[in-house]
């Protein structure tokens, strides 16, 4: 039986109460409400572990939300079945509240997402052979521009740049330190992809010249640096089970060091990618945000030191949904009376 959990607390902005029933899933779909009223968009953040839906306005403001446990032993398919049902669900309580309809539809997950597949893609079987966009779409009942998608990690930069902590900074960073680590760079007003969509993946940086990288089915900074590579180095040093949040809070000298090294690797290479760039602002998000302090503190030091025209370095604005935001900001780039930053991609969109 799939966990389901969905937000009714009543009262803030970003969550209003639940408004009577769901309607039955073959009822409600993409374009309940349509004709009536404003538009809204709907988000879908597909992760390893959970999926995170949101309906929003335009403007960013959150109007519902829901989330789902990936249930990753059993594929792909069936996650995404799942998550287009929640959604048509989402959409029709969101429907039912405001007299509006949803407009467009904004997906994203980690790797690279192209039309027909996705590369270096999350480890969920059946995951690289997902044409995103054009299931999605289907399953919603939205013609193809109205559906966009893309990377996590470069759809939250867009998030930052659209409403957070990026909004006016050009060029500037949005550093993901979490599970994995990746630098979505905005320049131009846009969240620049690359070439094959890989631009800011720097969890495949070399640290030395021993280093082999991708090419031997490495990431090595990432390896280091990341969530899961300080649980891994801290096991082995401890002996036990750990993860990445208890190490940042043990007192042990040895853990402390080991933290303290991750982090200044870390800080080494965003500081040469921000020589490189000439950034005006860095904001940080991911899992390790949990000790922002320590992190911020950590990446500004080496950052003073080192470029020689210092960009602020500041924690993101969306720190929890990140990639949620993102995909919200997606689907926001396709109303037309609501231009701002887009992502640059040469695959993003079926």
């Amino acid at each position: 039986m799939t966990a389901l959990h969905r937000d009714r607390t009543a009262g803030t902005p970003d969550t209003p109460g639940t408004p009577g029933t769901v309607p039955a899933p073959e009822r409600a779909n993409a374009r309940s409400g349509a004709g009536t009223g404003a538009a809204f968009v709907c988000g879908i953040d597909f992760g390893g572990t959970k999926i995170a839906l949101a309906t929003a306005r335009p403007d960013g403001t959150v109007l519902a939300r829901n989330r789902l446990i990936t249930d990753a032993r059993e594929g792909a398919v069936q996650a995404v079945r799942r998550a287009i049902k929640a959604a048509r669900e989402l959409v029709a309580r969101t429907a039912a509240a405001t007299g509006a309809h949803c407009s467009a539809v904004g997906a994203v997950s980690p790797g690279i997402v192209l039309p027909d597949r996705i590369l270096l893609a999350p480890n969920v079987p059946g995951w690289q052979d997902l044409a995103l966009a054009g299931t999605l779409g289907e399953g919603l009942g939205l013609a193809p521009e109205r559906v966009a998608v893309g990377n996590d990690a470069k759809a939250a930069a867009l998030a930052e740049s659209r409403w957070g902590a990026l909004r006016g900074a050009d060029p500037a960073i949005l550093l993901t330190v979490g599970t994995g680590i990746a630098a979505a760079i905005v320049l131009g007003g846009r969240v620049v992809t690359g070439a094959n969509g890989a631009a800011g993946e720097i969890g495949y940086l070399l640290r030395g010249r021993a280093d082999t990288g991708f090419g031997a089915g490495r990431a090595p900074l990432e390896e280091y640096t990341s969530g899961i590579g300080l649980a891994t180095r801290g096991g082995e040093l401890l002996g036990r089970e750990v993860d990445a949040a208890a190490l940042f809070a043990d007192p042990d000298p040895r853990v402390r060091a080991l933290v303290d090294e991750a982090l200044d690797e870390l800080a080494v290479h965003v500081a040469n990618v921000a020589i490189t760039l000439d950034v005006e602002r860095i904001a940080v998000t991911g899992g390790l945000m949990h000790s922002a302090p320590r992190v911020r503190a950590a990446l500004a030091a080496r950052v003073r030191a080192a470029v020689p025209f210092p960009p602020d370095v500041v924690p993101a604005r969306f720190l929890q949904d990140a990639s949620l935001r993102g995909a919200l900001s997606l689907a926001a780039e396709i109303l037309p009376r609501h231009p701002g930053a887009g992502v640059g991609s040469n695959a993003g969109r079926a």
